[in-house]
């Protein structure tokens, strides 16, 4: 099976994505913005580079020209800004999959919104704005506190938490740049995650998360470690609940075979309410945090339902892992880490993962990637006992930076 994979080597992730394609047997076809990541090349059968993977229109018109003469049995996309080229390059083909119809169900939050919505599933009142204007009349239809976000965008990168007006007009300069926004009802309640893995939009795997604190609050807040919890025991009430409220999303979007990533929110009352939801793998390390608690090759599985259309069964442990993001205090280089030594002695059988920047390093920009300085990934069969080490490394280690 010859299939076209957009972005085989960013983000990191999508380098084990396209190890599953090739594990399942098939012959992939490379598209990417940068040299061929050496970690990458052996399992390419070929590579285009392209300006920018962004620049949908471009890619759409080499890849046909690249591909002209072979035999295209699928074109692949699992990075947000590649879905819709990866549906257009199919309908051109004549391949089947989702169409660009939805895709951009998927992607437009607005649109998205109204087509769950349509099935019965309890979502957040949103509108669309293109002007400054339609903004404040937004807000003033919907209340404060608010949300504002791009209406295509991924993760939570350009959204905010507008508590007044004051607030709002302060913050629009910033978004200019945005040629649309979505203004939604703000949905007080934990915050959590809920993902498949699907074939003509049935779950073949299941898994769900938490987020501490809510992703909004973790952006907004430098000082924040934030904490991603995989959750074991999906039966349980609340997240059966959220379970068939995604499945109904995804069958209301037409969501074909692939990844699915759903956050949602858990109200104090006990009201399960959607979110939002992609046609994609999480970010955030996430497949990484299910792989650990699981003991499972969520790349390999992907792979072989995209390739074969079923997975070979996968028997995960019921076991719970956290992921913790670091984030250095000061700007610079990495000059100590604090903490770390107690930690790692203190629990080194539970510590799965350690991935933090070294001494000397340039800490990253925060506001810019969710992924921060580092992280640590904890594990246990107790989930109680999972999330206490996490709050504890979110707490106690610590890294500086000066220049």
């Amino acid at each position: 099976m010859n299939v076209v994979f957009l972005g085989p080597c960013f983000p990191p992730e999508m380098r084990d994505f396209t190890r599953g394609l090739k594990e399942a047997g098939a012959r992939v076809f490379g598209v990417g913005d940068g040299p061929v990541d050496p970690r990458v090349k052996p399992y390419l059968d070929a590579y285009l580079r392209v300006p920018s993977l962004t620049r949908g229109d471009d890619v759409h018109a080499r890849v046909l020209e690249w591909v002209r003469g072979e035999s295209i049995d699928d074109v692949i996309g699992n990075w947000e800004p590649t879905m819709l080229t990866a549906a257009r390059l199919r309908e051109s083909l004549q391949l089947p999959g989702m169409s660009s119809d939805a895709v951009i169900g998927f992607r437009d939050k607005p649109l998205m919104r109204s087509r769950v919505a349509a099935a019965g599933v309890r979502v957040p009142r949103t509108l669309r704005a293109t002007t400054v204007h339609e903004v404040l009349e937004a807000a003033q239809e919907l209340n404060f506190p608010l949300v504002l976000k791009p209406v295509d965008g991924a993760g939570s990168a350009d959204t905010f938490i507008m508590r007044d007006l004051a607030e709002l007009k302060r913050q629009l300069p910033a978004m200019l740049h945005l040629t649309e926004v979505s203004v939604e009802e703000f949905i007080q309640g934990q915050e959590f995650t809920y993902e498949t893995i699907s074939i003509n939009g049935s779950p073949v795997f299941e898994g769900m998360s938490r987020y501490e604190p809510n992703t909004l609050d973790a952006r907004q807040n430098e000082w924040i470690s934030p904490i991603i919890q995989s959750l074991t025991h999906l039966n349980t009430p609340y997240l059966r609940k959220a379970r068939l409220m995604g499945q109904r999303a995804m069958k209301a979007l037409g969501m074909g075979t692939g990844f699915t990533h759903m956050e949602w929110f858990l109200t104090s009352q006990g009201e399960v309410i959607f979110g939002e939801i992609a046609c994609r793998s999480p970010g955030a390390n996430m497949v990484d945090l299910m792989n650990f608690a699981g003991d499972i090759d969520l790349y390999s599985a992907w792979g072989q339902a995209v390739i074969h259309g079923g997975i070979r069964q996968l028997n995960p442990k019921e076991r719970s892992a956290a992921i913790v993001f670091k984030r250095a205090a000061g700007v610079g280089r990495i000059q100590r880490i604090t903490g770390l030594r107690t930690f790692i002695h203190k629990y080194r059988p539970h510590i799965a993962r350690l991935d933090l920047l070294p001494v000397g390093t340039r800490r990253r920009d925060w506001r810019q990637t969710f992924l921060s300085d580092g992280n640590i990934v904890v594990r246990h069969d107790d989930p109680e006992k999972t999330l206490a080490m996490a709050r504890e490394a979110a707490r106690d280690i610590q890294l500086y930076a000066s220049p």
